[in-house]
C-alpha cells in the first residue's frame, strides 16, 4: 500500500501550510509577515490585512503560482495604512 498521498486530492499537509507561511515571510517582493495560514477541510486560507488590493492580488499570484495544486482561499482584508492626503473635516 502506498503512502503518497497526491495534494489536491485531500486536506493539504501540514508541510504545504508551513511551505506557504515561509514564502510569504521570506520572498522579498511578498515579505508579508501579517499573513496567517489556516486550513480548513479542503482548502488553505489566506488570513491577514495589507495596505492596498494590488498587493493582496500579488500575495495570492505568488502562492498559486508555487503551489498550483492546492486550493487557495483568500481572507486578506485591505487596510489603509497610511493617512488620508486630505485631513476629513467632521461637523
Amino acid at each position: 500500500m502506498s503512502h503518497h498521498r497526491y495534494i489536491g486530492a485531500g486536506p493539504p499537509d501540514e508541510y504545504v501550510e508551513a511551505e506557504i507561511q515561509r514564502l510569504l515571510a521570506e520572498d522579498p517582493a511578498v515579505a508579508e509577515q501579517g499573513i496567517t495560514v489556516i486550513r480548513r477541510e479542503r482548502a488553505l486560507v489566506l488570513h491577514g490585512e495589507v495596505e492596498s488590493p494590488h498587493r493582496r492580488e500579488e500575495i495570492l499570484r505568488r502562492v498559486s503560482e508555487r503551489f498550483p495544486d492546492v486550493p487557495i482561499t483568500s481572507d486578506i482584508g485591505v487596510i489603509r495604512a497610511q493617512a488620508p492626503t486630505e485631513i476629513e473635516q467632521l461637523p
